[in-house]
């Protein structure tokens, strides 16, 4: 089984920045993709940015510039500057374990950039 857990999310202004993470435990040998997604109401989820184990990262090319990934061990950070209120939502990570054709998805963490 696996965990996956997003923190630091909150409430910034615009213009200012945001890191979350997104930590992986549980049962698995190594983990293939990392990939975070947005979604607002009413809305389908969004992919954001994905990273994988050997280090290829991709940001949508309307954040570039503005997003950057990290990944320290099982876990992966979303550096998000000069942030918009458009950036409001809620921010999921969701991961792949190497050779699994299955992926997890955690609960989202809530990112609100006000005007």
């Amino acid at each position: 089984q696996v965990q996956v857990v997003e923190s630091g999310g909150g409430l910034v202004q615009s213009g200012g920045s945001l890191r979350i993470s997104c930590a992986v435990s549980g049962s698995f040998g190594s983990i293939y993709r990392w990939a975070w997604y947005r979604q607002v109401p009413g809305d389908e989820r969004r992919e954001v940015a994905t990273i994988t184990s050997l280090g290829t990262t991709n940001v949508s090319d309307s954040l570039k510039g503005r997003f950057t990934l990290s990944r320290d061990g099982n876990t992966v950070h979303l550096q998000m500057n000069m942030m918009k209120p458009e950036d409001t939502a809620n921010y999921f990570c969701n991961v792949r374990p190497a050779g699994s054709a299955y992926s997890y998805w955690g609960q989202g963490t809530q990112v609100t950039v006000s005007s």
